[in-house]
């Protein structure tokens, strides 16, 4: 009998660990084995936790202060993956070059939980919103804070969203973050 008796019905998010620096490579090459199995459905998402920190690089030919941003990982040889936990999606996972297991006692994987997937910031889930195309809404933050205009188009993602503003007569289009425009309520 298998530990993971059924694949399990919605996707969770489980802790890969991998060899230190391969958190790229098992990245990419998990990538390349969900494309060409057509695993899209059972193995949704793979992140690496990363903090991007401006570290000062010297000056420019002008004399003006040069800034890179550097990007570190937060976890350092554990990758991400959201996934429906199988046998096959295990097996899938941790024969990944550079994998030596997932997270958790002995060989059973355990999903973060939903306040440890809060906490990392990786699955911010689907975003509601409170109006939806023809809306009018306020801008709430900006140059433009404080102007109306009515919702044209929300992204797939729904992080953006298009509003027409009207602008000295004229209608102007604005793309905006989804969470800085808030519906006029009558």
């Amino acid at each position: 009998m298998s530990e993971f008796d059924e694949i399990s019905s919605e996707p969770r998010w489980y802790v890969a660990h991998t060899y230190s620096g391969y958190e790229n490579k098992v990245k990419a090459n998990l990538e390349k084995i969900i494309e060409n199995r057509g695993l899209q459905d059972v193995i949704m998402d793979i992140r690496i936790p990363v903090e991007v920190i401006k570290e000062d690089a010297g000056v420019d030919e002008n004399g003006n202060p040069v800034e890179k941003e550097i990007e570190n990982k937060i976890f350092p040889s554990y990758v991400l993956v959201k996934m429906k936990m199988s046998d096959a999606t295990w097996h899938v996972v941790r024969n990944i070059r550079g994998v030596t297991g997932f997270v958790g006692p002995g060989s059973k994987p355990v999903p973060l939980s939903d306040e440890e997937v809060a906490a990392i910031g990786v699955d911010t889930g689907e975003i509601k919103l409170d109006y939806e195309v023809g809306d009018s809404v306020t801008v709430k933050s900006g140059p433009l804070k404080g102007y109306v205009g009515t919702v044209e188009e929300i992204s797939e993602d729904r992080k953006k969203i298009k509003v027409l503003l009207s602008m000295f007569g004229r209608e102007t289009p604005l793309e905006l973050d989804s969470d800085s425009a808030e519906k006029l309520y009558k």
